[in-house]
């Protein structure tokens, strides 16, 4: 799978710039917004939304169930 950002979950290769696995939760900013997710792999992570797009700016690992 490709990724419009070039930048993929180092743990599956989960595209960061694909739509999330899983929204966790999600909280609005001044400046736009932060989405929690899950990869499709099991990694927790924190995206920031603001007027530069979407981004992971956090990444967990995998969970060993999820492994």
């Amino acid at each position: 799978m490709s990724s419009p950002t070039g930048v993929v979950c180092p743990h599956c290769g989960w595209p960061d710039g694909a739509e999330p696995f899983q929204v966790v939760s999600a909280h609005p900013t001044a400046t736009g917004g932060t989405l929690w997710t899950r990869c499709a792999c099991g990694s927790l992570q924190a995206r920031v939304v603001d007027e530069h797009g979407t981004r992971v700016v956090s990444r967990g690992r995998p969970s060993r169930a999820g492994c």
